[in-house]
């Protein structure tokens, strides 16, 4: 059992040469992704100061990409301790750049104001659904893992991670959910628990920001809030940006209560 996971809601793991050779084929492989015109189309966005890459990565269920083998070490080792041996999906490569953030297309004022003030604060798997983006839980993640492709300074907008929140949130979607059949889960507006349980944790949670290096990885629980700080003013990042990669596999059954479940 990892401790910080279960207690704080995330864990970092000190840097090992499997995982800083993975990482360095998967930057390759990434960086091919990253310039490919279709790709930023479809994923540059904050004004050029975000590539959002949602399963960029062209890896297989092992993580294995290019000639580097399947994804291993300690970060992964205790995920599967956990949660059992989940296949990978193609991994988002999340690509910061100097000036993040500027507004997401199709971002209001008040949506603008809460990623800069608030880091953009989340849960994975609640999506935004309908004409008035009521938030539902229509991926039921297991877990997050992070392996940094590229190095960058720890103010060069790291991943930050409120501490204990995936308490609060769990307690609010517990007593939303309780009682009510998991394959249906997908279909109850979660917006003002949601919300709510958000306001808590900013209330009571200390704010941790999460910087590392290629070679290193951290592992974030499920129901744990987080987002991306804003690039600091004297952030230093190789031309490429702060480069991330995202392992965030699913639940395989949704008809059990698995997912309210801690870690």
């Amino acid at each position: 059992m990892v401790t910080g996971l279960t207690d704080a809601g995330w864990a970092l793991f000190a840097p090992e040469k499997a995982v800083s050779d993975w990482a360095g084929a998967a930057r390759a492989a990434a960086l091919e992704r990253v310039r490919d015109p279709e790709e930023q189309a479809r994923s540059l966005t904050c004004e050029g100061t975000w590539f959002v890459g949602v399963d960029c990565l062209p890896n297989d269920a092992r993580g294995a990409v290019g000639q580097s083998g399947p994804l291993c070490g300690a970060a992964l080792t205790a995920a599967q301790r956990i949660y059992g041996q989940i296949p990978l999906h193609r991994a988002q490569v999340s690509v910061i750049y100097p000036g993040y953030p500027r507004p997401r297309d199709g971002e209001d004022d008040a949506a603008f104001r809460y990623r800069l003030s608030r880091d953009a604060a989340h849960v994975d798997g609640l999506l935004p659904v309908g004409a008035g983006r009521r938030r539902m839980l229509r991926e039921r993640h297991a877990y997050i893992l992070g392996l940094p492709l590229t190095g960058a300074s720890p103010d060069a907008s790291p991943l930050v991670v409120w501490q204990g929140s995936h308490h609060v949130m769990r307690r609010a979607f517990a007593g939303a959910l309780g009682g009510i059949d998991p394959r249906d889960w997908g279909d109850v507006d979660l917006t003002g628990i949601y919300q709510a349980a958000r306001r808590e944790v900013f209330e009571t949670c200390p704010r941790i920001p999460l910087a590392a290096e290629p070679g290193a990885a951290y592992l974030i629980h499920r129901m744990a809030l987080h987002g991306v700080a804003p690039w600091g003013e004297a952030a230093e990042a190789p031309p490429e940006g702060r480069m991330v990669a995202y392992f965030r596999p699913e639940l395989q059954d949704i008809a059990g209560d698995e997912w309210l479940r801690l870690p």
